[in-house]
């Protein structure tokens, strides 16, 4: 018969706030088995600021002997995940995955949340819904979109329907559908609440990265 540490037990009654699938977890196992001492290295996952609209984060090793008494610390199979206290809201519900592209190497975050932009911005819309979705566009999503080498480009609104497309690096990506869904959709919801929802109508079978065809 095994006896549970207390350690062991308490992590057990942590709730999870970040979900890991099978294969990322078997990266991130593979990586930590360089470490030194890799059965005391725990996944420290932090939000440092956000890109637009995708937040950023930190991931790094860390000696699960160094944890703060404020770190929610809890385990998935072999690997403890520790996340800082000011992290714990912006990150639940999110899943550390591989990239959806097979070239694409590294890990990626989906992440239901999202920043709230509208406190950053400076300026204010003025004129028509659609020329406050185009001076969104212009001031405050492309410019963060132009670093992947994409853009959005407003279609049509059509009542309270906006249609845009995606161009760029960002037509055929395999992000650029929960960019414009989790990412876009929000922030124009967030400043123009007169637009309920958001269609993609970007030809994705074509582009630089084109992952329908």
């Amino acid at each position: 018969m095994t006896t549970e540490t207390k350690d062991q037990q308490n992590l057990k009654d942590v709730k999870e706030v970040m979900s890991i699938t099978d294969e990322a977890l078997e990266k991130v196992l593979s990586i930590r088995g360089g470490e030194d001492t890799p059965e005391s290295m725990g996944l420290r996952v932090e939000i440092t600021g956000h890109k637009g609209v995708d937040f950023t984060y930190d991931l790094s090793f860390l000696n699960t002997e160094e944890v703060k008494d404020d770190d929610t610390v809890y385990s998935i199979g072999d690997l403890t995940f520790i996340i800082p206290k000011e992290t714990i809201e912006r990150l639940t519900g999110a899943t550390l995955d591989l990239p959806s592209n097979p070239m694409q190497g590294g890990l990626v975050i989906r992440n239901p949340n999202r920043p709230d932009l509208t406190a950053e911005m400076d300026f204010e819309l003025t004129g028509s819904i659609p020329e406050k979705i185009q001076q969104l566009l212009d001031q405050q999503i492309n410019p963060s979109l132009a670093a992947h080498g994409g853009y959005a480009e407003l279609v049509k609104v059509d009542g309270t329907v906006a249609y845009l497309t995606m161009g760029g690096g960002c037509q055929g990506c395999s992000m650029s559908a929960a960019t414009l869904r989790e990412g876009i959709t929000v922030i124009i919801g967030q400043t123009i609440p007169e637009i309920t929802e958001v269609i993609d109508t970007t030809d994705h079978e074509s582009g630089e990265n084109p992952f329908y065809s």
